[in-house]
């Protein structure tokens, strides 16, 4: 046996390594940005820019926009009305986080399950993200009906969206009806990336179902959390179709929203370059709403959930 070990010795030392070339994974160029870049300087710059400049003219839809300077800022900024579409247009937001995210954070938690029966019901529940708004506002108009609508099934007067604060619940249900399944399917997503180990730990310490919910789950979901309620204000601060459809910003004023009231000035008084001040407004509120929750959050950090592991 050693004799054979000498003999193979020799024969295994000098066979030649392995030359095969190493792949090495390369970043993609520079190139690969500039369709996007292109669509989004197309679709979203370019309109933003326009709505600033129509912003500083006056335009009723007819001729060519006159340049009238600060004016409608000015108008803007001492309107009094817009006062009041601001505060509508808080209380809806206040109202579709209050209503979307407890909702889709737990349904998002319970079809993270691996049973076939939860995967069929999350996919009958996300239908309505393959419905439109327009298609939506139309369907709860119908059923919110006072007189053939399901209030006339329970008796009396049932005449939600003919109240103000009954049209303004209405709206924030309907939006959130619609959207609630695409938060569920983002919370999903963040909790089946929480690790497994984490909730093995906990049974073996003798944790039960809701706390391991309350110090695993809830803490490895902040950053989805955030994410989530970032899309869900800056959701509901543009919503339009669903006022439009369901209530037409009535009774009276107790729906006109900011972007409905931007609709109304533009296309129903005609004062397009009111209405690009408005809209401009909007962009402006959105996109500072949504640094201000990044910040205050920590989220901008990208601290990893997973430390220490």
């Amino acid at each position: 046996m050693s004799a054979l070990l000498d003999r193979a010795g020799p024969v295994a030392a000098t066979q030649p390594p392995d030359r095969r070339p190493v792949t090495t994974l390369s970043r993609p160029g520079a190139g690969w940005i500039v369709p996007g870049l292109v669509l989004f300087g197309l679709f979203g710059i370019a309109p933003m820019v326009l709505v600033a400049y129509l912003s500083l003219t006056q335009w009723n839809l007819l001729g060519t926009p006159e340049f009238a300077g600060l004016a409608n800022w000015e108008r803007f900024f001492t309107d009094p009305a817009i006062l009041d579409s601001l505060w509508l247009s808080a209380i809806l937001t206040l109202l579709c986080w209050g209503f979307q995210t407890p909702i889709s954070l737990l349904l998002g938690v319970w079809a993270a399950g691996k049973q076939r029966s939860r995967a069929v019901l999350s996919a009958i529940f996300f239908l309505p993200l393959l419905l439109s708004s327009t298609a939506i506002a139309i369907l709860w108009h119908a059923l919110l009906d006072p007189n053939w609508g399901l209030p006339s099934y329970f008796g009396g007067d049932g005449n939600f969206i003919g109240t103000p604060q009954g049209a303004m619940i209405s709206v924030a249900f309907v939006a959130s009806w619609q959207f609630i399944p695409f938060h569920t399917l983002i919370y999903q997503s963040g909790t089946r990336q929480i690790p497994e180990v984490l909730y093995q730990a906990a049974v073996i310490d003798g944790a039960n179902k809701f706390r391991q919910f309350v110090h695993i789950t809830l803490p490895q979901l902040r950053h989805t959390i955030v994410t989530s309620s970032v899309l869900m204000i800056v959701g509901a601060l543009t919503y339009f179709e669903t006022v439009l459809v369901l209530t037409a910003g009535g009774p009276g004023t107790s729906t006109y929203i900011l972007p409905f009231r931007m609709y109304a000035t533009g296309f129903r008084s005609y004062d397009m370059g009111y209405a690009s001040a408005i809209a401009f407004a909007l962009v402006v509120l959105a996109t500072a709403i949504s640094i201000i929750l990044v910040r205050i959050s920590g989220f901008a950090k990208m601290r990893s959930t997973r430390e220490g592991m």
